[in-house]
């Protein structure tokens, strides 16, 4: 196991490779300043210029070079099915992160949430999920759309 703290990460790219991974769940992936350890063992401290929000496939460039990818973790959920533009109206009108799917919406579990949405007459099952939600229209994730500078995230 490499030293505690003897590696940094001063750099997020957008990586289809990585040599490592970190699980993160979506709190998680908003950071600035964090101490973290791989699922290979590899301790290293994330020290970036400012706080970002990270989306499952982004790495972490290592200053010996290697990468380490971000995976969102499973966290409890909740799956609405239903009158999708409607349902999806309300949640963005209280600020909800949403992730998107073809014949559903996904949002982190919460129980007032669930039973305003439960009232619109949607569908709701709890479950266990790999939480991404939709990034903000105006920037990367909950950035609110300012730059991040060269290399971060190319898309």
């Amino acid at each position: 196991m490499t030293a505690l703290l003897s590696l940094r990460a001063g750099t997020v790219l957008r990586a289809t490779a990585a040599d490592d991974s970190v699980v993160l769940d979506y709190e998680g992936r908003f950071l600035r300043r964090k101490r973290l350890t791989s699922r290979g063992g590899v301790s290293f401290l994330v020290d970036l210029a400012e706080t970002v929000s990270l989306d499952p496939g982004d790495a972490f460039q290592l200053d010996d070079g290697r990468l380490i990818g971000v995976t969102a973790a499973m966290e409890p959920c909740l799956r609405i099915e239903g009158p999708l533009p409607r349902l999806a109206w309300h949640i963005g009108n209280r600020h909800t992160p949403c992730q998107i799917g073809a014949d559903h919406l996904l949002i982190r579990a919460d129980h007032v949430l669930e039973g305003m949405l439960r009232g619109l007459g949607a569908r709701v099952t709890p479950t266990m999920a790999a939480f991404a939600p939709e990034c903000g229209a105006y920037g990367h994730g909950r950035t609110m759309g300012h730059d991040h500078g060269p290399g971060f995230h190319s898309h």
